[in-house]
């Protein structure tokens, strides 16, 4: 929830993308506070920043330390509502089990912080104040963080806080019907029965209160470190360690595919579309149903992401369940279990952790109101139709409309799953037209990763 409402704080007040949202509570920013800037896996995922427990201050060499001029200044008192319903039908036969669902949610956000300050350093002060000084090479943060080549220094620089007690509020209502049979694979004990044309409901809400002086966003200088430890501030440019007598530098483009670059992209993440098309039928139709089921709550794929991402720094998973419903844990352990197979190789060198990787890594990076929508999609027959769209996206922007085969409740979702990414979608007598916005980032890319890699676990279910 509290991740959640900081994002969306984010996206409405900096449009330049200098502010980063806190995503936890127990994040003490302070300025001058050290944060990793994780560059990531693949090339169109924004970076991810890790605060840590230690100020500029501490890596040092030497004394005084460096004490910040604070200009503290009145920012924006903020309030903002975010909610919506969504219905849907899906039809799917899955091994051992067919189901008929429907479904009607509504949910909606409710982010009251008041007024709020932003403190922020002066920063021409701290570059004299920084001039000349070094820092200990041999402190454990910068010996681990120094070992990792996607990894940048930064401080923070500047905070917006809140100068009152304030609230996160959710309230979820859903209602649905199922029907249909299912059978277990194994006796197994349950705590839901569910019959014949069973109906069901679940409403919840829940409050979070928010104390004064919290943290929700902040901005930071990334820094250009030496071997010897010398380091310079980076206002203007990006940071890194130096090897081997040079600075190290962007590893990975940020640009926007443009034309048929989407197109050559695809073309180079097919080997993992077909990982995971060749699955068993069985555990495709499982990562599907569980994806699709995570997919409703954007905190729960970003819960899946940060576990993938754990592992590929050769830590252990561990999941972070603040905030999770029950099934969406289980969904989460259910995922990690086919990576888990008895005589299966290490997971993160298999060819099923990466293809795996890539769709939650796509999905991560949607527009949190595009996720619960594409869930509803996620049905075999408009998968395939969504595909064909993909096609468009990627080459020729047009297709026969009644090669898309949607209804005009299918064809409402997906016209608004495809807008969030910037592609609209227009009829035009019977010829589908899609335009690309060529705005900042890589969302048409993204969703089109994201339906492909759905889409291969569909197939044949």
């Amino acid at each position: 929830m509290f991740a959640i409402a900081t994002k969306n704080f984010v996206k409405e007040v900096d449009n330049r993308g200098l502010l980063i949202p806190v995503s936890s509570l127990n994040d003490n920013m302070e300025l001058l506070t050290v944060v990793v800037k994780h560059k990531r896996s693949w090339f169109w995922q924004k970076p991810k920043y890790l605060p840590t427990d230690f100020t500029l201050n501490d890596l040092l060499a030497g004394d005084p330390p460096i004490t910040p001029t604070v200009l503290d200044t009145d920012f924006i008192k903020y309030t903002s509502t975010y909610g919506g319903g969504m219905e849907g039908s899906v039809d799917a036969t899955f091994v051992k089990a067919k189901l008929n669902v429907k479904s009607e949610d509504s949910s909606k956000l409710q982010s009251s912080f008041g007024s709020l300050k932003k403190h922020e350093a002066d920063v021409p002060k701290l570059m004299r104040e920084s001039k000349g000084r070094v820092l200990d090479m041999s402190h454990s943060l910068i010996q681990q963080t120094k070992e990792k080549q996607k990894n940048v220094f930064a401080i923070v620089k500047e905070r917006i806080v809140t100068t009152q007690p304030c609230s996160v509020i959710e309230d979820v209502q859903q209602q649905g019907l199922l029907a249909g049979s299912l059978i277990p694979c194994a006796p197994k004990a349950s705590k839901v029965l569910l019959t014949e044309n069973g109906k069901l409901s679940k409403d919840s809400n829940v409050t979070m209160e928010i104390p004064p002086h919290t943290t929700i966003a902040y901005g930071i200088i990334e820094l250009e470190i030496k071997n010897d430890g010398q380091f310079e501030l980076c206002v203007m440019s990006g940071g890194g360690f130096e090897v081997d007598g040079h600075s190290k530098k962007s590893l990975m483009s940020a640009s926007a595919p443009k034309n048929n670059m989407t197109q050559q992209e695809l073309e180079k993440l097919k080997d993992h579309f077909q990982q995971l098309s060749t699955l068993p039928a069985s555990t495709r139709s499982s990562l599907l149903r569980h994806i699709t089921g995570l997919m409703q709550e954007p905190a729960a794929i970003c819960a899946l992401q940060n576990m993938l991402d754990r592992m590929c720094l050769g830590k252990k998973p561990s999941l972070d369940n603040d905030g999770l419903k029950e099934s969406q844990q289980q969904s989460i352990h259910a995922v990690f279990e086919v990576l888990e197979q008895p005589g299966a190789e290490e997971p993160t060198q298999s060819p099923v952790f990466t293809a795996l990787h890539l769709v939650v890594s796509a999905l991560e990076e949607l527009p949190d109101d595009c996720l619960p929508v594409l869930s509803v999609c996620c049905n075999p027959a408009t998968l395939q139709a969504l595909e064909l769209l993909v096609q468009c996206v990627s080459g020729s922007r047009e297709t026969p409309l009644s090669s898309t085969a949607l209804p005009d409740d299918d064809y409402e979702r997906t016209e608004h799953v495809f807008a969030s990414c910037n592609v609209s979608l227009r009829r035009d007598s019977d010829v589908l037209r899609v335009e690309i916005k060529h705005e900042q980032g890589n969302y048409p890319l993204i969703l089109c990763i994201a339906i492909k890699s759905l889409a291969s676990l569909a197939c044949d279910c």
